[in-house]
């Protein structure tokens, strides 16, 4: 950030009084920029015993396969901003279900949010944001051309509770490395609430 939305002016790095992060702050109209970490809401999207995947025609990877997932829209939900992405990537509708991830990427100020829905009447097209769409069984999903880490996580999750028979939320982060965090609590790999 260079200029105040405010007023304009030139914005400086500090910490605020009361505060203990670097912000962007106004010296003239003393306005502070809070920057919060963006949403990416999305589906795993079921039909009989397949998913439904895109195949991504934007960047970042382009041509890799994802769920169809993107970011959430001020004035939505996260649910609404899921069964939005779907229908935008997919032109699929949905019904969705429990909420199956949640994963905080940290390093890029994300969270991804993935809900377990069913895909209606196993219809869906090709959205403007995707190459091509298709419904996999576990086997034939193309693992090495997934998109995003979270992705495969989201996957690997549902075929393993699947095979449970139970679908809890699975919440965890996805560090590039293993940190401690400012509480002195060393978070775990994953964790289900």
């Amino acid at each position: 950030m260079n200029f105040c939305s405010n007023c304009g002016h030139a914005v400086e790095q500090k910490i605020p009084a009361d505060d203990s992060r670097l912000r962007y702050v106004c010296p003239q109209c003393e306005t502070i920029h809070y920057q919060n970490p963006n949403i990416v809401a999305g589906t795993l999207p079921v039909f009989e015993d397949k998913v439904l995947l895109c195949k991504r025609a934007i960047e970042p990877r382009y041509g890799y396969w994802t769920l169809p997932a993107g970011f959430m829209e001020n004035q939505e939900t996260t649910m609404e901003a899921a069964a939005r992405e779907t229908w935008e990537e997919a032109e699929a509708k949905v019904t969705l279900h429990s909420l199956l991830t949640v994963i905080n990427v940290p390093q890029i100020n994300q969270v991804h949010m993935y809900f377990l829905a069913t895909l209606i009447d196993g219809k869906f097209g090709v959205g403007t944001e995707s190459l091509e769409c298709a419904l996999y069984t576990e086997e034939e999903i193309p693992w090495d051309e997934l998109a995003f880490p979270t992705v495969k996580r989201t996957l690997k999750r549902y075929f393993a509770d699947r095979k449970e028979g139970k679908f809890p939320t699975h919440v965890s982060d996805a560090f590039r490395e293993p940190r401690e965090v400012e509480f002195s609590a060393t978070l775990g790999e994953d964790w289900v609430r």
